[in-house]
């Protein structure tokens, strides 16, 4: 990580802005201090005790984990002091209790963990820096949990390039945001799909008064209409889709407006960029960005499809097919039509056991209060109109509101 004369990280006059704190990355090291072991594993309640391990960590001699403390059961947190990690919560300092030899700039990540309990990756503030070069000065709103990937994108960019400023958003504001950000100046903002489709739901009014000159999506995969949608409310921002992974790390940004990536980025080599292609219509990922470990080709367990000229993310190959009697039934393929119809903002859809067939398509939608009332026989006549008869959804619910998991994500 580039530093000042001096040895701090160049954004350490950077300003960041939380529920508790209102300052530089420079003056938390002015806090109140607190005798932390060199390799601990922080399990956080709010940003700024995430911020202050991350500062302590940047200041060297250390290797550090952050997390959120409703991520880490006690099983898996022992298993930290286990490997030689203590363990700094809010109440207190728990000494690790394996021998460790301190690996100085290691940062432990946790896997989202949409396959089981997440798992531990190793990379450092270098391996989570990917954005370089001279930046435009703006002010980003983090939505993100403390320690998750993409939170991580958002405090090594703020920490390493001067310019960058930071309003953290606790779970607790996810409401709130879009007036917090309006206050702070807010100039660029990162979340999830749903994130930003929840917000624009909620806050329609007073997202359209935010002067965003950078939208970014990431997290989930991206349709068309959600970027459409986002354009219009912000016609002169640049809005940006980020495919990455604790795993591969940042491996695709696109920033075109248009779902999914050229299909002439897949197999290609760049000095400095990922290679990417496609086995049996998943997405293989090789980068530099990659945790420590990782195999040299990542499978990502992601199912794509190549269409237009695009290459197309549209879900989790474990969660994706639907066997209706024997004839397979996309789930991503369903979401998406109900998407496209003009008074629906949000669709899950999972298959549902039935007598007979094993299975049918089941959906929840959130419909658009401004579009005109529609009813499930013309939602699931529209599906019919571009869908087999076996991924019709046979029984769809109706929502008051857009679910929104810790992650920012929803299980759709």
């Amino acid at each position: 990580m580039a530093q000042q004369p001096g040895g701090l990280p160049r954004g350490a006059d950077n300003r960041i802005v939380t529920a508790g704190f209102e300052g530089t990355w420079a003056q938390l090291g002015d806090l109140d201090g607190a005798d932390w072991p060199a390799a601990s594993a922080f399990l956080v309640d709010d940003h700024l005790t995430a911020l202050r391990a991350v500062w302590a960590h940047a200041q060297g001699g250390r290797e550090t984990l952050v997390a959120g403390s409703g991520r880490v059961g006690e099983e898996q947190a022992e298993g930290f002091r286990d490997a030689g990690l203590a363990l700094v919560r809010s109440t207190g300092v728990t000494r690790a209790a394996g021998d460790h030899d301190t690996e100085v700039g290691r940062v432990w990540l946790l896997t989202s963990g949409s396959t089981g309990r997440p798992k531990q990756v190793a990379h450092t503030l270098d391996s989570l820096t990917t954005v370089a070069g001279d930046q435009p000065a703006r002010t980003w709103l983090c939505p993100y949990a403390a320690g998750a990937y993409a939170w991580w994108q958002v405090v090594t960019l703020s920490l390493n390039l001067p310019g960058q400023n930071v309003l953290f958003i606790e779970p607790s504001q996810l409401e709130q945001w879009p007036q917090l950000a309006l206050e702070h100046g807010v100039t660029a903002a990162s979340g999830t799909p749903t994130f930003w489709r929840q917000a624009l739901w909620r806050s329609g009014e007073v997202m359209g008064q935010l002067p965003l000159e950078q939208v970014t999506l990431g997290g989930e995969p991206v349709d068309q209409a959600i970027l459409d949608r986002l354009r219009e409310v912000y016609p002169k921002a640049r809005i940006s889709w980020i495919y990455a992974s604790s795993e591969a790390g940042a491996a695709i940004a696109v920033h075109d407006g248009q779902a999914g990536f050229p299909r002439a980025w897949l197999d290609r080599d760049v000095p400095g960029r990922p290679r990417l292609s496609v086995q049996d219509g998943e997405l293989v990922i090789a980068s530099s960005k990659a945790a420590e470990g990782m195999d040299e080709q990542i499978h990502t367990g992601d199912h794509v499809e190549i269409t237009g000229g695009r290459v197309l993310i549209t879900g989790r190959i474990a969660s994706d097919e639907i066997n209706v009697g024997g004839s397979k039934a996309s789930a991503s393929k369903v979401r998406d039509t109900l998407l496209a119809h003009p008074a629906v903002v949000w669709a899950s859809v999972k298959g549902r056991k039935a007598p007979l067939v094993g299975m049918v398509v089941a959906a929840e939608v959130v419909l658009d209060p401004a579009a005109e009332t529609v009813t499930d026989a013309e939602l699931q006549s529209w599906c019919a109109e571009r869908l087999p008869d076996y991924s019709v959804p046979r029984r769809i619910r109706v929502r008051d509101e857009i679910p929104l998991k810790e992650t920012l994500k929803s299980d759709v």
